[in-house]
């Protein structure tokens, strides 16, 4: 029987080849093409129109960098195994299988108790059962229980192969150009030093720009302002639907979103039933924004008001700053909101958003990013590096927003 192979043709790196049964078979499977209905970058299209790329894509260009990574390291002669480069590649391929629609917006709004990294553990446990165990090196990789460490660290720590892919991938598809990152260097520089993975002191400058461009795609887009409105209006949204089910109301739902509009669904249900994991499995995107389109007329002011603000783009306003906002202030809008809208104080909650975000460029601590020096040295970026001080983005940036409907 022939080997099943694959060309997929990538937008970024263009063509990524697979060779592996196993591989083709889970990029097949339901779970995983489910990531092709689920957008890499949640609502933050509305701000840059280009980013409408999905967790499938990204999950690819992760796979396709670690077998660059790996194919890298077996050169410089570290003894790699075809199983264990088969687990690599699958632990980082499904990394983010557990993410929901909208990305985060489901762990914090209609699903409690347990985020998108433990929902993909129990998805690799579905998948390990459904093929016969054949995913249990993939499942010790992800979960850092593989005897070869470094494994773990290109999938997961400050510069695996799910930042360079996903940093390249986004300032791709949103255009924002100071993301952008010479990823063919990095893993050209990779090596490994008992057992940890460095970067040799050739590459410290790509590392260099690779935090910056971390740091200024995390403002620009992962957190800009507009796109933290809109990603607070979905929860907040997804929470009044819940709420509103769970009291009688009848809304208009697929059936995989209005199971979980109508239980209580934690982690222990997550780990306990089988057909939680299997109504997740069912739920992108399109479950979501096809109920907000026919929310968009529904009697409840609230649900309504947020409908069409996503929907049709009316999104609320969003002040930042880097300290709290003032009591009396916030009151004064709360008083707004509640005569404007005919609703008491505690329906208001759902339409004044008070928050904070806050992002590392780097975070100092033991996952660091090591540098290889020429004499068998080995230290840490931050003071490794020369003419950026690298050490000054070790510090947590912190903002205090708060979001409201317009004219208030």
């Amino acid at each position: 029987m022939a080997i099943k192979r694959k060309i997929f043709n990538d937008p970024v790196y263009g063509f990524i080849p697979v060779n592996n049964e196993l591989i083709f078979d889970i990029i097949e499977h339901p779970y995983f093409q489910r990531l092709r209905r689920i957008k890499q970058l949640g609502l933050t299209h509305l701000v840059y129109p280009g980013a409408l790329h999905t967790r499938f894509h990204h999950s690819m260009g992760a796979m396709h960098l670690m077998q660059k990574a790996i194919t890298e390291l077996r050169t410089k002669g570290h003894e790699i195994t075809e199983e264990e480069t088969t687990g690599a590649e699958l632990a980082i391929l499904l990394h983010d299988i557990g993410h929901g629609p909208y990305s985060h917006a489901l762990e914090h709004s209609i699903v409690t108790g347990i985020n998108h990294e433990e929902v993909s553990n129990v998805f690799l446990s579905g998948l390990n059962s459904i093929f016969d165990g054949q995913l249990h090196l993939a499942i010790q990789i992800f979960k850092n229980k593989c005897k070869k460490k470094f494994l773990h660290k290109l999938v997961s720590s400050q510069l695996d192969m799910d930042r360079i892919d996903y940093l390249k991938r986004d300032s791709f598809f949103t255009g924002v150009a100071e993301g952008v990152i010479n990823y063919e260097r990095l893993l050209n520089m990779l090596n490994v030093v008992n057992d940890g993975l460095v970067i040799e002191a050739k590459g410290i400058y790509s590392v260099e720009k690779f935090i910056t461009a971390r740091r200024l795609m995390y403002w620009q887009v992962y957190l800009h302002k507009t796109v933290l409105a809109a990603e607070y209006m979905l929860m907040h949204l997804l929470k009044r639907a819940k709420y509103l089910s769970l009291n009688g109301a009848k809304l208009f739902a697929s059936p995989s979103l209005n199971y979980f509009l109508n239980n209580e669904i934690n982690h222990d249900d997550f780990l306990g039933d089988e057909s939680v994991l299997d109504r997740f499995s069912r739920l992108d995107d399109y479950d979501i924004f096809g109920a907000m389109k026919v929310w968009k007329e529904h009697d409840d002011k609230i649900l309504s008001a947020l409908s069409i603000g996503l929907v049709d783009r009316r999104l609320f306003k969003i002040e930042l700053q880097n300290e709290a906002f003032d009591p009396g202030y916030v009151d004064d809008i709360k008083a707004k909101i509640i005569k404007k809208y005919g609703i008491n104080e505690a329906d208001c909650q759902y339409l004044i958003i008070q928050d904070k975000t806050s992002n590392y460029a780097y975070k100092p601590g033991p996952d660091k990013i090591n540098i290889l020096f020429k004499d068998g040295t080995v230290k840490d970026i931050a003071d490794a590096a020369g003419e950026l001080n690298i050490s000054l983005l070790t510090k947590p940036v912190t903002k205090h927003f708060l979001c409201y409907p317009k004219n208030m």
